[in-house]
């Protein structure tokens, strides 16, 4: 009837739903926590291998080839997985894969064989897939389409806490230990599966909301995500970011180490990392109340045309400068995930499982842009070998401004 009012029980009804989406939202920025915590170690894990087993910077970034390398292969499993088991029951399984990787790191310091350990990067990463196709569009279904960029945003800040936190306590047991051998990882790497399966425990018998679907759309009988122009340039962004700030992140240490621009020993530069994640973690914070006021394509374009500015200035720079400013990207990188993810499955309704999967498999984007910045550094020298994420970011410009959705 017009002008009818709620009554009582649909007014309890929509606060007790209101109650029960915040507790998952906080329940899923955890989950951001510990995936983004366990990620940022390679960044510690990669100049200790590269010590350890004696490599070149190319064979060292096949830590994150065979990490990032789990996205491409797992994605299309695990989004079936999620559409057969649901959202949570998707989580609890991503978890427990997770802390089979870590536990894995133990007999693959006892063995003292690299290849034992990038297969154990692979299978800590394909945890981390199944979380992230479950949980980025469980997020952005929390409430209304509107603020779904800022959700993810929270959320990512969340993560980047995680990644701000992990390389200083990575720096301290791993790299400040005196033993420069693989077994000073297999403490860390078992507390850390403990811990996960704890979660993953925890999340078998918490209640979630059940999210059985995202709008839905009308769809035609040949509807596939192949057709969405906006999906698809967003996958390619979502690549090239992920491999840009990766790649980054990934030559931080060995980049401060080098004597004309920090001199500084790898237990000092891996605490250094942690203002890279950290600026990223404010950028967030910052990025969630600017875009309730700027267009998310917008920001996203000045951030990329920001990042391109200080990776040009650290290349050309040396010592502190050279420093601060490739640690500015991170700032810069914040909002960049969560909202080319937000703007590449807007409006896929039925199709947002599927499309999310392809976004998560572009994370692959982290296993071949730090490799081919290996090469670079092995060739050029490993601070010219920055014009390669720099690439990436123009790429990120263009597809703000004229290959997203703009609606």
């Amino acid at each position: 009837m017009a002008g009818s009012m709620p009554n009582a029980s649909t007014a309890n009804s929509s606060g007790e739903q209101q109650k029960t989406q915040t507790f998952a939202f906080i329940a899923m920025t955890c989950l951001f926590f510990f995936w983004g915590f366990i990620t940022v170690l390679n960044d510690i894990l990669i100049p200790f291998l590269k010590d350890s087993f004696d490599l070149n910077y190319t064979q060292a970034m096949l830590v994150q080839f065979c990490f990032f390398g789990a996205y491409f292969i797992i994605s299309p499993f695990a989004g079936k997985l999620i559409d057969k088991v649901g959202y949570q029951q998707g989580i609890v399984l991503g978890l427990l894969t997770t802390a089979i990787g870590c536990f894995l790191f133990y007999p693959s310091a006892d063995l003292n064989v690299y290849e034992l350990f990038l297969f154990a990067f692979f299978v800590l990463a394909s945890g981390i897939t199944i979380l992230q196709v479950a949980a980025n569009p469980y997020v952005a279904a929390l409430g209304p389409d509107k603020t779904a960029a800022s959700r993810l945003n929270l959320a990512q800040a969340a993560n980047s806490l995680g990644t701000t936190v992990g390389p200083i306590v990575g720096a301290a047991l791993i790299l400040g230990v005196v033993a420069a051998d693989a077994s000073a990882v297999q403490g860390p790497y078992i507390m850390l599966g403990s811990l996960l399966v704890l979660v993953a425990i925890m999340f078998r018998f918490i209640k979630l909301p059940r999210i059985t679907s995202v709008e839905s759309v009308e769809s035609t009988s040949d509807d596939n995500i192949w057709s969405r122009r906006s999906l698809v340039l967003g996958a390619l962004a979502i690549f090239l970011y992920v491999g840009g700030e990766v790649s980054i992140g990934s030559f931080l240490v060995n980049y401060f180490a080098e004597s004309t621009i920090g001199g500084l020993s790898h237990a000092e530069a891996g605490e250094m990392v942690a203002y890279y994640w950290g600026a990223a973690m404010i950028g967030r914070l910052v990025g969630a109340a600017a875009m309730n006021y700027i267009a998310p394509t917008k920001y996203l374009s000045l951030n990329a045309l920001i990042a391109i500015v200080m990776i040009v200035v650290s290349m050309n720079t040396s010592g502190s400068i050279a420093m601060w400013s490739i640690l500015a990207v991170g700032f810069f990188n914040s909002i960049m995930f969560p909202t080319i993810f937000t703007l590449a499955v807007k409006g896929l309704g039925s199709l947002t499982s599927k499309g999310s999967g392809l976004v998560c498999q572009a994370i692959v984007g982290g296993a071949l842009i730090p490799l081919v910045q290996g090469v670079a550094a092995d060739t050029i020298g490993i601070q010219l070998s920055f014009i390669v994420p720099m690439v990436c970011y123009i790429y990120i410009g263009w597809y703000a401004l004229r290959g997203a959705d703009q609606s």
